[in-house]
């Protein structure tokens, strides 16, 4: 099917502009932009001023299969994703059990693309069991489809194991995704140090112990010459090392969740433990940081890190409660908050959401040009909405926007040049 989309408001990150023009979508790709009328029997959607951008590319969604599909399933997590304008889910291997086989790989691999409306690529494991001791079967893992390893929050202590991972990784190509973090420092924490965590009673963390693990890390990635994502940098501490490690010519980018870049410590409020992520939500002058990073582009990827979980794992103590939250249908909206505070363009944006993650994996998505997959989504920046926690399409309703007045709504998600949803149905 051929689909016309006339009167856009064209988002290219790679450009850098926004134009008013028309887009055709054929054969799964953007067969032309800005041609004047539609061809003969091609479908026309009028898209009536709104914005058209490259479909979101998020690194670091946890969907739980196997072993929590009661918390999340390839099925809802898609749907979900599908509704907030996601049309790539790059997904993380802390399941249970991890993600540290070709087996397994191969299955959620099957399982994902049986049942999801948008695409899915796996991360795997860089440890077997993410228990920092064995090197997990890189080239079988790369040949099975993952497009990168990591062991996500669980750190690799030891810095001997760390070395031989990144120096067997760098020889086959394959990119590291890090946590920076040190694990000693940063156990048992739940909130970041300061006279909030103090007031509150709550154990906390020295965002100094980020700028311990990329330091650690950055050694090694100049040792061994490994390509090398930091999942989440989320303390201004650590951007000086971040900013001295890409001038030196290291091949290191990093991400930051769209949490960190929306919401700050005080946010926790009354023991709020919808808003207990890890890393802790930061300091206001952290997050004003990070947005100017982002916009900047020393930091590259904005990411949801969509973590589920079920109301028994939240609605507990916050020292106890579970870290995470659900933010595949809530990512755009939440990036809007940025736009409409005059924080970056919506250009820069999609650089971050878009184009960034997809160059980074390798991938052909998050570009708005000619010959590039048909991965679009439709959306009104404006359009402002309450959201309501339970009208989401996550199978775990842990978001901390619950309750909040947000802005910008998905019309229409475009996957392949089909249509996988479309606002109202």
């Amino acid at each position: 099917m051929t689909l016309y989309l006339q009167n856009a408001r064209i988002i290219d990150p790679e450009a850098g502009t926004e134009t008013v023009g028309n887009v055709i979508l054929d054969g799964g790709v953007i067969a032309a932009i800005g041609q004047a009328s539609a061809p003969a029997g091609a479908e026309v959607i009028d898209c009536d001023g709104k914005c058209l951008a490259p479909g979101i590319v998020d690194i670091g969604v946890k969907v739980c299969e196997p072993g929590e599909r009661h918390k999340e399933s390839f099925r809802s997590a898609g749907l979900a994703a599908a509704a907030g304008g996601v049309t790539t889910m790059v997904t993380r291997p802390d399941t249970t059990p991890a993600i540290d086989t070709p087996e397994l790989l191969e299955f959620v691999t099957r399982r994902a693309a049986e049942v999801s409306p948008v695409r899915i690529r796996h991360m795997a494991a860089l440890t077997k069991g993410r228990e920092g001791r064995e090197m997990v079967e890189v080239g079988f893992m790369l040949d099975a489809g993952a497009v990168a390893f990591t062991d996500c929050d669980n750190v690799v202590t030891s810095t001997k194991v760390a070395s031989r991972c990144f120096t067997y990784a760098r020889s086959l190509g394959a990119l590291v995704i890090g946590h920076p973090q040190d694990p000693g420092l940063s156990a048992g924490a739940a909130v970041t140090n300061g006279k909030f965590a103090s007031l509150r009673g709550l154990p906390g963390v020295h965002p100094m112990a980020e700028r311990m693990g990329f330091d650690r890390d950055m050694a090694l990635v100049e040792m061994t010459g490994v390509r090398y994502h930091a999942d989440q940098i989320t303390s201004a501490r650590t951007l000086p090392a971040l900013e001295q490690a890409k001038r030196n010519g290291l091949d290191v980018t990093a991400g930051v969740s769209i949490h960190h870049l929306t919401l700050n410590e005080l946010d926790v409020g009354d023991y709020r433990t919808f808003f207990k992520v890890t890393p802790p939500l930061r300091s206001e002058d952290d997050r004003l940081a990070m947005v100017e990073a982002v916009a900047s582009g020393l930091i590259d990827i904005i990411s949801s890190m969509h973590t589920p979980q079920d109301e028994e794992s939240k609605r507990l103590p916050f020292e106890e409660a579970a870290s995470g939250a659900v933010a595949l249908e809530t990512f755009l909206p939440a990036a809007m908050r940025l736009y409409h505070a005059g924080a970056m363009d919506l250009p820069t944006l999609f650089r971050a959401m878009s184009l960034n993650p997809a160059k980074r994996l390798g991938l052909p998505q998050g570009r708005m040009a000619e010959g590039a997959p048909a991965d679009l989504v439709l959306f009104d920046p404006d359009a402002p909405f309450l959201l309501d926690r339970f009208t989401l399409r996550s199978k775990s309703k842990n978001t901390p926007f619950d309750g909040q007045r947000m802005e910008g709504r998905v019309l229409a998600t475009f996957v392949g040049g089909q249509q996988v949803f479309r606002a109202g149905e």
